[in-house]
């Protein structure tokens, strides 16, 4: 370091970038200011050819759709604003009145852009005469905050970031452990390659990325815009500031077609082959996603965990026994064609002939097929 060193080459600063946004900065000065190619940069730079043409892109897009500098901010000197109308306070105790502890509190105004101490969120609150909440189990505390809607204040708009250091909280940094996993068995690459949508905003790997942050948080309820659309920690697991808003995942979700999926599904086919996660046998079963909306556009299936036939989308799952893995789904099952979905199954596993090969056993109830 630079500071630590007194004999220290200060030149080495404009020359050996120390981190990713000054390497970017300095690759893309080559390419526009002193003329090179994008060959030569990649070969001055380490980066590939492929990747100076994308920062290339990504540039002038910057540049093009909202004329902020991408890499240098002017500071903003000068006291910061007072809350002189009260809306800090206002929506600190607003979170306070839904049961939001002081943790969570924190989490929802760093997404907000107001960074608050633990130590101001607690004076607030203590001058406003509220105690200190009781102790609450994981499960109990995420219903109660899902169970009440959004603060006062506005919430920000999903975007994608640009990696930097920066300090926030977060109330579910733990998805972040799930990420090398990612990377190790390529999955990022297939959702990448898939054919799914995705927009200027928000890519293809941060929307898909964003539905598995979800399901990985246990969050029961997802019907109100909550704590989970302002968690920072969040955002970072899909490349984002914060989550998108309910909205657009239903949004998102009705853009997905049936093709897609099994496209996808074939990708990580050939990922888990490759890794020798998969076995010989498939356990093969329906099961009853619930729906609960308004109108009855759903057929009735039986639903062994209620012990009742309910409307509902009627699934199937395909799952390795050894590893647990799901290897297959479908949710376009009606009760004319459900017979017929165990020979559309083998009809994806025929696709691959290492998969192909590798399948012996296939294992169902009774009543799965006539």
């Amino acid at each position: 370091m630079l500071k630590t060193n007194p004999n220290a080459d200060y030149s080495s600063y404009f020359i050996e970038p120390s981190s990713a946004v000054h390497k970017q900065y300095l690759a893309l000065r080559s390419f526009f200011a002193d003329g090179q190619t994008a060959e030569q940069v990649a070969k001055a730079t380490g980066y590939s050819a492929s990747t100076v043409y994308s920062m290339v892109r990504d540039f002038k897009e910057k540049l093009k759709s909202d004329g902020e500098d991408p890499f240098f901010k002017e500071s903003k000197t000068g006291r910061k604003p007072i809350d002189h109308e009260g809306e800090i306070e206002e929506a600190v105790i607003n979170l306070r009145k839904k049961y939001f502890s002081v943790p969570d509190i924190q989490v929802a105004m760093d997404a907000m852009g107001l960074n608050l101490t633990i130590y101001a969120i607690e004076k607030i609150l203590k001058d406003a005469g509220f105690a200190r909440l009781p102790r609450r189990d994981k499960q109990f505390r995420s219903e109660v905050v899902s169970s009440h809607g959004p603060p006062k204040m506005a919430t920000p708009v999903a975007s994608r970031i640009e990696l930097e250091f920066d300090v926030f909280s977060s109330g579910l940094a733990g998805l972040l452990c799930i990420l090398p996993y990612i990377v190790k068995y390529g999955i990022d690459k297939a959702i990448s390659d898939s054919p799914y949508p995705e927009t200027k905003d928000i890519s293809r790997i941060s929307s898909i990325l964003s539905f598995v942050a979800l399901k990985l948080s246990n969050i029961k309820r997802y019907s109100a815009d909550d704590v989970w659309c302002m968690d920072r920690g969040m955002g970072l697991f899909s490349g984002l500031n914060v989550l998108p808003k309910t909205a657009w995942f239903s949004s998102y979700s009705s853009a997905v077609t049936r093709d897609m999926n099994v496209a996808f599904l074939k990708s990580l086919q050939s990922i888990w082959l490759n890794n020798g996660l998969l076995s010989d046998t498939v356990n093969l079963d329906f099961t009853a996603i619930p729906y609960w909306g308004d109108g009855d556009p759903f057929e009735n299936n039986w639903s062994g965990k209620r012990g009742k036939a309910l409307a509902s989308i009627q699934a199937l799952l395909a799952q390795d026994p050894e590893n647990g893995i799901i290897c297959y789904g479908d949710t376009t099952i009606r009760h004319a064609n459900q017979d017929a979905v165990v020979l559309e199954f083998l009809d994806f596993y025929h696709t691959n002939k290492q998969a192909d090969n590798n399948l012996k056993y296939l294992i169902f109830d009774s009543k799965f097929t006539t």
